[in-house]
């Protein structure tokens, strides 16, 4: 039972950091698309459930007597600077932001359905209750993204036809 309970310690802190480059993305992103304006403002909402899981992580590492890793943390906030910046050289920024947040949002998914298998098969009912909480979050996120992404293309399409149409004159 104890590796079994350390190795969902080390997802939770996994988690906790893919969190904090989730977080730093979606701060960096929110801020650089003033032109989507429903895609901001649904942006900004995950930022406040993203920081909302980051905290409820928090307390489950907490209650589980371990602590999250800094350099797992710093880790992540790291790749989520670089995945930042290299986005800000891309003309279509805010259609290679929805794929990355897409694709991100599935990859959260899968760790909290792992994380609440896992805390199940340790006995940590509250953990796995958590785990299922913030998962369906990510779900939602995924789904609204999912929706949205016609949208958001054919808006940036749009944009990027009418600033070369001016740029011509």
């Amino acid at each position: 039972m104890a590796d079994m309970d350390e190795r969902l310690n080390q997802w939770l802190r996994d988690a906790h950091a893919m969190e904090l480059q989730a977080e730093q993305m979606l701060d960096a992103q929110a801020h650089r698309i003033e032109n989507y304006p429903e895609l901001s403002a649904r942006i900004e909402q995950h930022i406040i459930e993203t920081r909302s899981q980051k905290q409820r992580l928090e307390s489950c590492i907490e209650r589980r007597g371990t602590t999250w890793s800094g350099m797992k943390d710093f880790a992540g906030q790291f790749t989520a600077v670089m995945q930042t910046v290299g986005g800000m050289f891309a003309g279509d920024e805010v259609v290679k932001g929805v794929l990355v947040s897409y694709a991100f949002e599935h990859l959260e998914i899968a760790s909290y359905r792992i994380l609440q298998a896992g805390a199940e098969a340790a006995g940590d009912v509250e953990t796995a209750r958590v785990c299922e909480e913030i998962c369906r979050e990510e779900e939602a996120m995924a789904a609204w993204i999912e929706e949205h992404i016609p949208q958001v293309t054919q808006a940036y399409l749009m944009r990027d036809a009418t600033e070369s149409e001016a740029a011509k004159r």
